[in-house]
């Protein structure tokens, strides 16, 4: 997982003062990346690197990923 990830070992992270955990497996240590958010308009006329991008933490567990515009 570590080689996807911008942070080389997962992280405990708070979210509004709690901390954050998998909502499937309950797991408390993510890596962290960054991913485009995409729309159809800037596709269509290739200026996809206008759109706005999330903060993704992924459980160290399990893999899924929690989604965030801002990061935490």
């Amino acid at each position: 997982m570590a080689i996807f990830s911008e942070n080389k070992e997962a992280q405990q992270l708070k979210v509004k003062s709690k901390i954050l955990l998998c909502s499937v497996c309950g797991h408390d240590h993510f890596y962290h990346r960054k991913a485009q958010l995409n729309t159809r308009a800037a596709t269509l006329f290739n200026i996809d690197w206008a759109n706005k991008s999330a903060h993704c933490y992924v459980c160290a567990d399990c893999s899924h990923i929690e989604w965030f515009l801002e990061e935490q």
